[in-house]
């Protein structure tokens, strides 16, 4: 991870830089709403298997790719921990992309940068797997981490800049000015990082004479996500019961009315600092939305002052997760209104019920299944109904 220090000339080279990168993505490889106006991103999050990766999930992205036919895949970190053997388990999902001719780009996980080579080392992999398909850029590589860079996505009659996509490099630990962890938790999207945004974000609205609406993808989730679902307390139980961050305890129970779809199976892990990154996107007024992943069997989606905040569930079938949520999310983008999305998790169960020769190829038995997602669909109604108890008990006692 390379850290350095942001400086008022490094502002000036990336105001400059930002339009001129914008219009070199946009000449080279292009992104674009199809005829009908729509704009498909598929959300992999937290594939985090070794080399060879489970057959199921590697079944299950080249199936789901093949059946939703996404515009981009985006890879959400914590992609590969095949220590020793990354290139061929970076090359081994890479392939799945190339096959399916689409194009796919890449955000970096903590665990991604705990591997045997360095985020930099691991992008060329990528780039070269990949080729023409692999979007995924390090344009300013004196910024924290790799990779943090933006796509626009052109209008389907035009080559207006009709949408912009964000990727950052959450980083991975909290380190010294020597590299070394100091034991205070996971990192986030650093000062230098928030300001390239800000920069590049201004020079989309100047090119097309208006704010450009835009999402944000990275691993690690914003930490506003526990003023959203959590209620703070002056009790501490420990950080198994109630959790505290940026200087705040939280209690136990979530604010189930916050939750507007998907599970919250575990607390939410943002840094452990707060750079300012979501207070910049409000104040800019264009994005809409930021997903992570990180937190496996999360899937929620909650809103803080007009910016969405989403949990894409994992896809891991080598490290922690839930049935009711491994899968991937789908995220559909519509020419016309630009204002909303749609998107929802596809989970392995959902989509084997959908496709039995996927279920039969993978041996997933689909009564199973269909209990799995029935339960799940139980668990959420309950959610709901909860939420709205909540919101009438918070309206009456204030």
């Amino acid at each position: 991870m390379k850290k350095r220090i942001f400086s008022f000339a490094l502002a000036l080279i990336m105001i400059f830089g930002a339009a001129f990168s914008l219009n070199a993505s946009a000449a080279s490889k292009e992104l674009r709403f199809d005829e009908n106006g729509e704009f498909k991103i598929m959300h992999l999050a937290d594939c985090q298997d070794e080399f060879p990766a489970t057959e199921k999930m590697l079944k299950f992205i080249d199936a789901s790719i093949k059946a939703y036919q996404p515009d981009i895949v985006v890879l959400g970190g914590d992609n590969v921990v095949a220590k020793n053997n990354m290139a061929n388990g970076i090359k081994e999902i890479v392939d799945i992309f190339v096959a399916n001719k689409t194009y796919f780009t890449v955000t970096f996980g903590n665990h991604d940068h705990q591997q045997d080579l360095t985020d930099d080392e691991q992008l060329a992999v990528y780039q070269q797997a990949g080729g023409e398909y692999c979007l995924a850029t390090d344009p300013h590589p004196e910024l924290t981490g790799t990779a943090t860079h933006a796509l626009p996505i052109l209008g389907s009659k035009s080559d207006e800049t009709k949408y912009m996509l964000y990727m950052f490099d959450s980083n991975d630990y909290v380190r010294d000015e020597n590299g070394k962890e100091l034991g205070l938790g996971y990192d986030c999207v650093n000062k230098d990082q928030i300001e390239w945004y800000k920069e590049t974000s201004k020079a989309a609205e100047t090119a097309a004479g208006k704010k450009v609406p835009a999402m944000a993808f990275q691993h690690i989730i914003v930490g506003e996500v526990y003023d959203a679902l959590f209620r703070e307390t002056s009790i501490s139980l420990g950080d198994v019961i109630t959790p505290s961050y940026n200087g705040k305890t939280y209690s136990f129970f979530p604010k189930l009315e916050n939750i507007e779809d998907g599970f919250i199976f575990e607390y939410p892990c943002p840094g452990y600092y707060n750079y300012g990154q979501f207070d910049a996107m409000v104040e800019r007024g264009d994005v809409v939305a930021i997903f992570s992943g990180h937190d496996h069997p999360n899937t929620f989606t909650t809103e803080v002052d007009g910016i969405k905040i989403i949990n894409t569930g994992g896809a891991t079938y080598h490290s922690y997760g839930s049935e009711f949520s491994r899968g991937m999310r789908m995220i559909t983008l519509n020419e016309n209104d630009l204002s909303t999305f749609e998107t929802e998790q596809v989970t392995v169960n959902q989509f084997a019920i959908d496709n039995p020769e996927f279920a039969e190829a993978v041996g997933i038995n689909t009564f199973v299944a269909k209990l799995t997602v029935g339960f799940g669909d139980f668990l959420l109604a309950i959610t709901k109904f909860c939420g709205i108890f909540s919101s009438v008990i918070t309206f009456i006692f204030g």
